[in-house]
């Protein structure tokens, strides 16, 4: 295994560039993933690992992990713990690292019977990795995402546990036009508002699939959104608070959808 010692060594400095920036992941069609677990499980996923890096500490203490990613991946190779903290966007890091293909999956196909979350802008990446990690563990069928911070973000890997790698998530230009053409195929859409006027959540019945709107942690959902969806729909909240944070309002959610 060759091994890169250098910070500026090319291999290193375009992980790091792939870690740092969502315009060149998705301009670049990849993706870079960090610790030891969440690297294996993305091999054993079907992702396409292109590229790992390993520290000296990390081949010995993680071989089990690593076996798993050499045993998928097209090039591997050891790297000094300076190239380590160059990629690395955590504060211990495992000095495990991939490179990754990103999954073609833009204005792809929805199962009409399925349920689903719609993610319209929200910007804090760990909110989106926690969504998508409460949707898989409720059993929603799929994640739409629309603006906002991308999936790819490492927080946002970091904060979904491999979730996100796993669900179908579907990444949309227009919600709105998304949304209609839901509709039209026969499925319940609702927009999420903090609105005493919404219709009860738990209220809401529907004998083919749904997809439910999540909107802007400060904003909400866009006017748009909100005109094309068939029914507004709110969380009841006792006490002072006016909203929830838009991870806890996603689980809660899709909770009373799945039920």
């Amino acid at each position: 295994m060759e091994l890169l010692v250098s910070r500026s060594n090319e291999k290193i400095k375009y992980a790091a560039l792939l870690g740092n920036s969502s315009s060149e992941r998705a301009r670049r069609g990849e993706f870079l993933l960090e610790g030891a677990r969440l690297c294996s499980d993305a091999a054993l996923s079907g992702i396409s690992v292109v590229r790992a890096f390993f520290t000296a500490q990390a081949l010995s203490r993680y071989e089990s992990y690593i076996r798993e990613i050499t045993g998928r991946c097209d090039e591997c190779f050891e790297i000094s713990d300076e190239a380590a903290a160059k990629i690395s966007d955590t504060g211990n890091s495992q000095g495990v690292f991939c490179i990754c293909k990103i999954r073609d999956n833009k204005n792809g196909e929805i199962n009409p019977t399925g349920i689903y979350l719609a993610l319209e802008n929200i910007q804090d990446p760990a909110n989106t990795g926690a969504i998508c990690r409460s949707a898989e563990a409720i059993g929603l069928d799929g994640i739409i995402v629309s603006g906002g911070c991308d999936i790819y973000n490492p927080t946002a890997l970091r904060a979904a546990m491999g979730s996100s790698l796993r669900m179908s998530v579907i990444s949309v230009a227009c919600l709105p036009d998304f949304i209609s053409e839901a509709g039209r195929k026969g499925m319940l859409t609702l927009a999420s508002v903090p609105d005493a006027g919404a219709e009860d959540i738990r209220k809401i019945k529907f004998t083919s699939g749904v997809v439910c709107c999540v909107g802007n942690e400060g904003n909400g959902i866009t006017r748009e959104t909100a005109d094309a969806c068939e029914k507004k729909v709110t969380i009841p909240m006792r006490g002072r608070a006016e909203s929830l944070n838009a991870s806890a309002a996603a689980a809660i959610l899709a909770w009373e959808l799945k039920r």
